[in-house]
């Protein structure tokens, strides 16, 4: 099959390079004897076509289109030998010139050599006066020149397009390529992000599950339920793209209860979201952890606790806000997590990850997606 497509795709261009072969002989003839007649337009011969039989006028036709494509021909050599020794990349005005000088020559030793040929076969100037004879040469001479420039500069613009193309085409691949890569790149690096969620609430409500279960057996086992929820709901959905607002919801409502118990009245959550907004998506787990952040970086107590609160407002963001009961002894931290948080969303869509710190509150608005 592969090589059924090769062999008609070889088959397609050289049809095509035919077609422009014969192009360019029909309009090397044209111009050839347009520049004929422009030179020396009282010459009888190009009256005397009444006089001739069709078979005359078809020979004169196709001895005339031979010369033209012979022309065509040796302009083209000329043209792919300097193209092959003399690259365009490296020449500029000069390879013009160059270029133009070969074929003016070429064109010389050609219209010297025909002329010479066919007066040694058929002895076409031994008749002739030596006026008659240069002013053939030089007909002949000057209409070649200009057909030869002509197709030169036809050859050297589509071959110059031709590689134009060829190069935007590989510029385009290589785009495309470093575009795939790019992609790949980013979901492996995605996939990296979801397994750095941060697994401290994990210790932490274990420790907390043990302290209850040695004080009430059955609180304990009412926080183990909480705590199996949240755990089979991060192995769920930590490898997902995206989930809905009110998946996430859900979840924070068995994390909540077990800040509860952690905390007990240390924390107080405000939770304010408008019902149009639950089908919306993001990441998972981004609001488990904002709230473990304020965890992390504040004071929790019955006497000034931490309130934190999670709303919606009519902008498609998601906010959640906490008051700032900064630590005495406050660690120094990297800020890895908030990173890696907004590094999913901005795989997530082109909306970033809000931050407002006014030394009282700190905001995070996070954006949601419609699906």
């Amino acid at each position: 099959m592969f090589k059924q497509r090769k062999y008609k795709i070889r088959n397609q261009k050289i049809i095509s390079a035919t077609k422009k072969r014969f192009v360019l002989w029909f309009i090397a003839f044209i111009t050839y004897s347009v520049f004929a007649y422009l030179i020396d337009p009282f010459n009888p011969d190009l009256y005397d076509f009444h006089q001739k039989t069709i078979g005359d006028l078809l020979i004169d036709f196709f001895y005339g289109l031979v010369f033209s494509a012979i022309i065509v021909e040796v302009s083209i050599f000329i043209d792919n030998m300097l193209i092959k020794y003399l690259p365009w990349k490296n020449w500029n005005t000069k390879r013009l010139i160059i270029q133009c000088i070969f074929q003016i020559l070429g064109s010389v030793f050609f219209v010297i050599s025909s002329l010479a040929f066919f007066d040694y076969i058929f002895g076409w100037l031994q008749n002739l006066s030596y006026k008659e004879e240069y002013t053939i040469i030089a007909q002949s001479l000057a209409s070649n020149i200009i057909v030869s420039l002509l197709i030169s500069t036809f050859n050297t613009v589509d071959y110059l397009v031709y590689n134009w193309k060829k190069t935007e085409l590989l510029v385009s691949q290589h785009k495309l390529k470093v575009s795939e890569h790019k992609q790949a790149a980013t979901e492996a690096e995605l996939q990296a992000i979801k397994l750095q969620i941060d697994p401290h609430f994990i210790f932490n409500s274990l420790s907390v599950l043990s302290e209850l279960i040695l004080k009430d057996q059955k609180l304990g086992y009412e926080y183990s339920e909480s705590f199996a929820k949240v755990y089979r709901y991060l192995l769920i959905n930590s490898k997902k793209d995206a989930v809905t607002l009110e998946e996430e919801l859900k979840f924070l409502d068995s994390y909540i209860y077990l800040i509860s118990k952690r905390f007990e009245d240390g924390v107080d959550f405000k939770i304010d979201i408008t019902s149009n907004y639950k089908k919306f998506s993001l990441p998972p787990l981004a609001l488990q952890f904002l709230v473990e952040n304020a965890l992390k970086h504040n004071q929790t107590s019955k006497k000034n606790p931490l309130i934190i609160k999670i709303y919606t407002e009519n902008d498609n963001y998601l906010i959640v806000e906490n008051n700032l009961i900064p630590l005495v002894n406050k660690k120094e931290l990297s800020g890895f997590g908030l990173k890696n948080l907004m590094k999913r969303f901005e795989f997530f869509g082109d909306k970033k990850v809000i931050i407002l710190n006014d030394q009282k509150d700190y905001i995070a608005k996070i954006p949601l997606h419609e699906n």
